[in-house]
């Protein structure tokens, strides 16, 4: 259980620096802080994985469906209210 939770924090931290860069990018501010946020996004759940391989092996999966999962369900709820919100 601690191995999916470890997951879900990686995932929502990973999705609010996606949404950092990505509104960066939009609005055409391509700046250092947004090559950080860029790097920092990909770079965040490889690490996470790396250190739970040395320290929660068994967890390993719990951890990747966790991170999977709080990035499909913040993306899925973000959508849903931006589409309420406009319509």
């Amino acid at each position: 259980m601690l191995g999916f939770f470890i997951g879900v924090i990686t995932g929502i931290v990973q999705y609010l620096l996606l949404m950092k860069f990505t509104g960066a990018v939009s609005k055409g501010k391509m700046t250092g802080k947004t090559v950080i946020f860029a790097v920092t996004q990909f770079l965040f759940p490889f690490t996470v994985l790396v250190i739970c391989a040395f320290f929660l092996v068994d967890s390993l999966m719990l951890i990747a469906i966790g991170i999977a999962a709080a990035l499909i369900i913040c993306a899925v709820t973000k959508f849903v209210i931006t589409s309420r919100s406009k319509g």
